[in-house]
């Protein structure tokens, strides 16, 4: 007798959506990941708005993709990208004095955010039990016995008709605007808990042609401090290109007129930023971008889950995304979802959002702590809270005498290491006495 086939639906085909039907292509005899964008194109989407500025892919996020697409990096790099030692390539700035550089290990993949999409959406559609198909909105789920059976999708554009997608699995991917809670509510489901923590992050970007800064570093970062409460991030990407991105909070806007960009970008004397604004040819307008708050949707302590349906990447935690961790946490939750899948479809929910909390909670409390840092912030500052913030405002002044430190700091930030070894003893006695 043959065994029966099982297939799977991703909602959403963003790198989350990518990351997850990489995963279950393992467990699956067919996979169908579903978009609302033509997914046949390259560049931005519509559907990504945020593609359109800096993204970073960090150390840990790199090395997950190339264990799960090998030779990601290489063939990224033949197509422009680069890859830079995080602390020796970048001059790293929480106010005006850089961090000390050196060497480490930290290897991170400067690329636009629509070409690392457009190469992961290639090598996806190329495995063969995966489908791509774009232009389709979800509407709903199907739910028969405890148990999501499907989804029920619908073409965007005049006369579409509702279908209706059987699978054993839909995985909704689809961003911090998914309506995954509706959906559930709408079955007889209590909807998570939701954290949010509302910093008012305003980004414009711009882009420019790319050439070789005094003394050969390869991009800047300025950290959003208390004190120093905006930020700019400099980076290289495929096509000779410099995507700077300005970062404010709440009220402090970053200018999207020429001389205003200009003006917010050099607030800090750091001259190699005043080199790209001010000598380098730009190639777009700068452009906006709004991220009214970080959310964190708690599926992992709901009592009574249905099978067949799990929620992936933003649609669990959408973070504040200066802090750049939404890519590696994706990759890392497509790790624990392929781990959570080898026990089978039964009880697969509560395996995976325990597992994925796990993945979770140290970037969320990071990026929380850090943003309860600055007063206009909402929020509860536990005592927890107020260390944290206290400890890394040392940490970040004994990181700009100290290489040791400002590795170990990169480490953390890179997923690399717990937070736990920014306390080690050679860390900690340079960080009391700064």
């Amino acid at each position: 007798m043959s065994r029966a086939t099982t297939s799977a639906v991703v909602l959403g085909a963003s790198i989350a959506g990518l990351l997850a039907a990489r995963a279950l292509s393992e467990t699956f005899d067919t996979v169908t990941v579903l978009d609302r964008d033509d997914l046949t194109g390259s560049g931005a989407r519509k559907g990504v708005p945020q593609g359109r500025h800096a993204h970073m892919l960090f150390a840990r996020g790199r090395e997950i993709l190339e264990e799960l697409f090998p030779g990601l990096t290489d063939e990224l790099v033949a197509a422009g990208a680069l890859t830079v030692d995080i602390h020796a390539g970048f001059a790293w700035h929480n106010g005006p004095a850089p961090m000390a550089r050196a060497a480490s290990d930290l290897v991170v993949l400067a690329v636009s955010r629509p070409a690392l999409e457009d190469y992961l959406r290639a090598r996806v559609g190329k495995l063969p039990n995966v489908r791509l198909r774009g232009g389709l909105e979800a509407t709903g789920l199907l739910h028969e016995a405890g148990t999501v059976t499907g989804a029920r999708v619908v073409p965007l554009g005049p006369g579409g008709a509702t279908e209706a997608l059987p699978a054993d699995l839909v995985v909704d991917a689809t961003g911090r605007g998914n309506r995954g809670p509706t959906w559930l509510a709408e079955l007889g489901y209590a909807p998570p808990e939701q954290d949010s923590v509302m910093a008012g992050v305003v980004y414009a970007t711009r882009e420019y042609e790319r050439a070789p800064l005094p003394g050969g570093t390869l991009g800047v970062l300025t950290g959003v401090t208390p004190r120093y409460p905006f930020g700019a991030a400099l980076l290289p990407m495929e096509g000779d290109r410099w995507i700077l991105t300005l970062a404010g909070l709440g009220d402090d806007v970053p200018p999207t007129d020429e001389e205003g960009f200009a003006a917010y970008a050099t607030r800090l004397p750091i001259a190699d930023l005043a080199e790209v604004v001010h000598r380098s040819r730009p190639l777009t307008p700068p452009r906006p971008f709004r991220v009214p708050a970080s959310v964190r949707r708690r599926y992992e302590r709901i009592g009574r889950h249905p099978e067949g349906f799990v929620a992936f990447g933003d649609a669990i935690c959408a973070f504040n995304p200066i802090y750049g961790q939404g890519m590696t946490v994706a990759a890392l939750e497509a790790l624990e979802l392929r781990a959570a899948l080898r026990d089978g479809l039964a009880g697969l929910p509560r395996r995976f959002y325990a597992r994925a909390s796990t993945v979770i909670d140290t970037p969320w409390d990071m990026a929380v702590g850090g943003d309860l840092a600055f007063p206009s912030v909402p929020g509860r500052r536990t005592a927890k809270v107020r260390f944290f913030n206290w400890y890394i405002a040392r940490l970040l002044r004994a990181a700009e005498t100290s290489p040791e430190v400002a590795v170990a700091f990169h480490r953390v930030v890179n997923l690399t290491a717990p937070p736990q070894t920014l306390f080690a003893p050679a860390v900690l006695r340079r960080v009391l006495s700064a």
